[in-house]
């Protein structure tokens, strides 16, 4: 990892990410995503990352879906600095990204909700995530109600479901070493690309 600093950071991000698929028993692409309130409260989850597009500044990102009326998708609504986390612990590798979230383009969100197995479609209409709910027997009656609105039909996407689009102001890239003298790289984003520093561990 001595010659991280020559490395494009997307490049990099897709070669670690490949060695997860290779290792990781469970959701290579699972990343942490803390939000915050307006007010500073802030709340962290695990999501999927579902596409990334290489590029620097306000075009380029990490992408993943969810229901915008969630306590995610309001938080994100009011205010949309976010951070996310990969953490591979069979690699010991560890991947920090903070910047912006955007909404995602309705044809990307359209595309990628179709690709979707028929019945995690009919669970987005179904579901009011993160809201109460009285028991399990309520969103399976809710379930049922909606595959049979539905029928052999399409299923379109909800006008409630959507993507987000993080936009990297930096990302770090971490790697366990011996007697915690960890390898940490940065790279900031500027107006001509990226700027790297190395990070005491």
């Amino acid at each position: 990892m001595s010659n991280l600093e020559d490395n494009d950071p997307f490049a990099l991000f897709a070669t670690w990410l490949a060695d997860a698929e290779q290792s990781e028993p469970n959701d290579p692409t699972a990343m942490a995503l803390a939000t915050a309130t307006p007010e500073g409260r802030p709340s962290v989850r695990m999501v999927l990352l579902k596409d990334v597009i290489p590029e620097t500044g306000p075009t380029g990102g990490f992408i993943f879906y969810t229901n915008l009326e969630s306590r995610k998708g309001k938080e994100l609504a009011a205010n949309p600095h976010v951070a996310l986390c990969f953490h591979w612990k069979s690699l010991r590798r560890q991947i920090r990204v903070e910047g912006p979230a955007v909404p995602v383009e309705p044809e990307r969100a359209d595309a990628y909700f179709a690709s979707r197995s028929r019945e995690s479609r009919l669970g987005a209409w179904a579901s009011d995530q993160s809201r109460p709910m009285e028991g399990r027997w309520t969103l399976e009656r809710r379930l049922a109600a909606v595959t049979a609105r539905f029928g052999l039909g399409p299923v379109p996407r909800p006008p409630h479901w959507s993507g987000w689009r993080v936009i990297p102001e930096t990302i770090e890239f971490w790697h366990d070493r011996q007697f915690r003298l960890h390898d940490r790289v940065v790279w900031h984003a500027t107006e001509g690309g990226w700027r790297t520093e190395r990070l005491f561990p």
